[in-house]
């Protein structure tokens, strides 16, 4: 039996034994019978189930150890809704095992609602829970998002992108100017003042909700540039809007960040170039993160995505003259050079 099924008896044990101190606690009387259904999945080993019964809904993750761990997801949870911020609340825990029971925030994410017409208003509620977690005072035992942790994302493209998806190994040269290169991109990055930096805080992990919006998928956060989270928002993995919108985007955001009284730079021109440098830093990590996916994972469908990041660069590119190393080096990878506009 595949060991992600004995896990789902695992969880569905353990869930009976959670749902009637859970029932009792809150006054909601007699358990009934529910239903345990997908929820989600992510690119992860972890997974998400919904559990429904008598017009009640609960989320449970399964987060199979050793590959992964519930505790920076509890204390990060703990973290945002300190601030304010909508994110699940956490009704039991088997930390050992993998297992949380988690309120539900709802079936839609923004990503599967978002259009042109109702972008600004579900932008405006994303920039203002984003502004109030990275208001939190720095005082958690979390990660910093350091050289060595920029360097280790940015290796993901020549090792899993260039080596392992284009069959190509880079010359002396090309080494030396993809090592110039990272060190452009982590020295803007660490030049940066510092918040509590979600990480992937982007319309797949927003969920329309009261208040809007619902935050999910933040375990990894870490301490680092203000500029991250902003500019993933606005810089999506699964859709792009055009570039005008997202310069107004951002200059509103620096506005209120700055009246909010938020460490960042202080001429917009500066804010706009960081951020440029931060989303090349994180669209290089993450084409090499969907090529892993899909040559260790077995998961290729990730790659189709691959495009999008490549006209994210290549419109940063077009702006800021500092990367043309950066901009020899895709014209040398062919698959890389046919970039769609």
């Amino acid at each position: 039996m595949p060991d992600e099924d004995i896990r789902l008896q695992l969880l569905n044990r353990w869930l009976d034994q959670q749902l009637p101190a859970l029932f009792a606690a809150r006054g909601w009387g007699e358990v009934p019978l529910g239903t345990l259904t997908p929820a989600s999945s992510d690119a992860s080993f972890r997974r998400y189930f919904r559990w429904q019964g008598a017009g009640r809904s609960l989320i449970l993750m399964d987060a199979p150890p050793p590959q992964e761990d519930c505790r920076p997801f509890v204390k990060v949870a703990e973290r945002l809704a300190e601030a304010g911020v909508n994110v699940p609340q956490i009704l039991a825990q088997d930390l050992p095992r993998g297992f949380l029971l988690l309120s539900d925030l709802g079936h839609q994410t923004y990503l599967e609602v978002i259009d042109g017409q109702n972008a600004d208003r579900l932008f405006d509620d994303a920039v203002q829970a984003l502004l109030a977690f990275q208001q939190l005072p720095m005082d958690a035992p979390l990660p910093s998002y350091d050289d060595a942790l920029l360097r280790r994302e940015l290796q993901l493209f020549p090792e899993w992108y260039v080596r392992r998806h284009l069959g190509i190994e880079l010359s002396e040269a090309q080494q030396a100017a993809w090592q110039r290169i990272c060190a452009l991109l982590i020295d803007s990055a660490l030049a940066q003042p510092r918040v509590l930096v979600h990480r992937d805080y982007m319309p797949r992990n927003l969920m329309l909700g009261t208040p809007n919006p619902g935050v999910l998928d933040f375990q990894d956060a870490v301490y680092g540039p203000v500029t991250y989270d902003v500019t993933c928002l606005f810089k999506d993995a699964f859709l792009s809007w055009p570039e005008p919108r997202v310069r107004g985007w951002l200059a509103g955001y620096w506005q209120q960040a700055r009246a909010a009284g938020i460490p960042l730079q202080a001429e917009l021109d500066d804010f706009l170039r960081a951020s440029d440098l931060m989303g090349v830093q994180r669209h290089l990590k993450v084409i090499g993160i969907f090529a892993r996916i899909c040559h260790r994972d077995g998961k290729p469908r990730y790659l189709a995505d691959v495009p999008r990041f490549f006209a994210y660069i290549e419109a940063v590119l077009a702006r800021r003259p500092e990367l043309a190393e950066l901009a020899q080096l895709f014209a040398s990878l062919p698959q890389a050079a046919a970039v769609p506009a």
